[in-house]
């Protein structure tokens, strides 16, 4: 049987290589007569079902044939064995494979970031020298204290919106409509204090102020609609996706083992009689 599982193993990866041959010379970017993804895709798979099929039943065959067999039950198990040791070969290298180009993935994004990192640093500190070549203790000092005037003032919101700062109302704005779009309840309280906002923010009247509002929560609602249907449609394609995907897989399986077992079969000695 092992010897079945090598030639098997052996005559598939020869048979691949070539359809792998085979396709790149149908690459021509220089001429831009390439096929399309989806034609070399059908293609490939194609060609990769048909190179398994006949190294499971060269393998089949062989693995009967050296195991002596002379009964069809046996020459057929002798198959199966072939079958299911290619495709646990199979599984384990196509792991293998995941798994590397992951360790890849990781390890480029994990350089990517660190050379990142490494050129913020080095800005930060050329940054930092420049700074402190050219701006005093007073300036630095003055700097940070109007910073935090301002988040102070933004965040001081509550009171008549004109006398509020711009900084205030605009704050203020974005908390209600945030409130407003994520409890989709909203009181007349919290509505008339909006409305107040946006005309005082935008010098706009209170009719105006209303219909600013309305567009606003319309093109939200509308933005949030779309992304929950784009992301409803994403999940039924992945899910087709992985549906097709599966029994292709169990179809190609089926088809394996049929195929080393009508391979063991001829590969089955007929009995001598005495």
């Amino acid at each position: 049987m092992l010897a079945g599982v090598v030639i098997a193993l052996a005559v598939g990866l020869t048979l691949n290589l070539l359809g792998l041959g085979i396709g790149a010379t149908t690459v021509d970017a220089a001429a831009h007569d390439t096929p399309s993804a989806t034609t070399v895709g059908i293609g490939a798979a194609a060609w990769v079902l048909v190179a398994n099929l006949i190294a499971l039943g060269v393998g089949g065959y062989v693995a009967a044939r050296l195991s002596g067999a002379v009964d069809g039950t046996d020459g057929s198990l002798h198959g199966l064995a072939v079958w299911s040791a290619c495709a646990l070969v199979s599984v384990a290298l196509l792991g293998n494979v995941a798994v590397g180009l992951a360790s890849s993935a990781a390890r480029g994004a994990s350089d990517i970031v660190g050379g990142l990192a490494g050129g913020v640093g080095s800005l930060a500190t050329a940054a930092g020298r420049e700074t402190a070549g050219r701006t005093d203790t007073a300036a630095l000092q003055g700097t940070a204290q109007s910073a935090l005037q301002r988040i102070q003032d933004a965040l001081n919101g509550g009171g008549d919106p004109a006398r509020m700062t711009s900084d205030q109302r605009k704050a203020e704005i974005g908390s209600l409509l945030a409130r407003r779009v994520a409890e989709q309840e909203f009181g007349q309280a919290e509505r008339d204090r909006l409305t107040q906002l946006v005309a005082a923010e935008f010098g706009l009247d209170q009719q105006a102020a209303e219909a600013r509002i309305r567009q606003v929560e319309q093109q939200t609602q509308q933005t949030l609609k779309d992304a929950e249907d784009r992301a409803r449609r994403a999940a039924d394609a992945s899910a087709k996706g992985a549906s097709v995907a599966a029994f292709t897989g169990f179809l190609a399986l089926l088809l394996g083992a049929g195929t080393a077992v009508l391979g063991a079969r001829r590969g089955t000695r007929t009995p001598v009689a005495a």
